[in-house]
């Protein structure tokens, strides 16, 4: 095979992977340099060349151009919000009254996960506004935290599941890149997932909450912590102690992280 013909095909797969989760991953942002093959035309393992990482569903995706591919480079939040408000990957967004992209400040210290909006978010496009919302805030503000301030309020699913109903695996896929873009703009010191939906979603495993809340993760190297759901503590206040002693031990690590960075 020609260098031209491999590089062609190495754009058209760093295309594809960058159309499907929303920006450049690491794994296809350097320039790579081609060379002829000597023998025969023979096969070649693209996806050993690109750390084995290459996305599998680039057939289903479609093909962009390259100068779209040039302007993902510098994706930003608003960019990934206007891709959000325009998806149609799953069946929710024929039941949606509002699309809900997240909340909060650019440069956060903790991104904060659900994983969904509920009725009161789907009515104004916000994170976390009804009841549980009002919870969130209250949690948050008693370490030191505020959507406003030095946070950012995200779900694994941007529209709001019928009846509220736990988003289905196949939605939390399709959403799933969305997220992904958010955290590699937003680049949090710590995340705090509400709930074990967040927390198997970003860790890409079954996570029994009453087991697991309060214990240190981590995803790409970001410290992560799952904790109880404000809905579930509003259903049982039996799990505010446990709660409050999970946000105690939150904030310590990030002390201990600012603690670090300022050294």
């Amino acid at each position: 095979m020609k260098k031209e013909e491999k590089a062609l095909l190495f754009n058209l797969l760093k295309t594809a992977d960058a159309a499907i989760h929303g920006y450049t991953r690491d794994v296809f942002a350097d320039e790579r340099t081609f060379s002829d093959d000597e023998a025969a035309p023979q096969k070649t393992d693209f996806h050993a060349e690109t750390g084995g990482k290459i996305a599998d569903d680039e057939s289903q995706s479609g093909m962009v151009s390259q100068s779209a591919q040039s302007n993902r480079d510098g994706i930003t939040l608003d960019d990934v919000k206007a891709k959000i408000m325009r998806c149609t990957r799953c069946p929710l967004a024929r039941t949606r009254n509002s699309v809900v992209p997240g909340q909060g400040v650019e440069n956060p210290l903790v991104l904060v996960v659900g994983e969904g909006p509920g009725a009161d978010e789907d009515a104004t496009g916000l994170p976390f506004v009804g009841k549980a919302g009002v919870l969130l805030d209250k949690m948050l503000a008693a370490i030191q935290l505020d959507r406003a301030k030095n946070c950012y309020i995200a779900n694994v699913v941007k529209c709001r599941p019928p009846q509220n109903r736990n988003p289905e695996p196949e939605e939390q896929a399709a959403c799933f890149g969305f997220l992904e873009a958010q955290i590699h703009i937003l680049k949090p010191r710590m995340i705090l997932c509400m709930g074990k939906i967040a927390a198997e979603k970003l860790l890409d495993r079954p996570l029994p909450i009453t087991r697991e809340h309060g214990n240190f993760f981590e995803y790409n190297g970001i410290p992560l912590m799952p904790t109880y759901h404000p809905s579930a503590l509003l259903r049982n206040e039996e799990l505010k102690r446990p709660a409050w002693e999970d946000l105690k031990g939150f904030r310590r690590r990030l002390d201990q992280i600012l603690g670090q960075s300022q050294a």
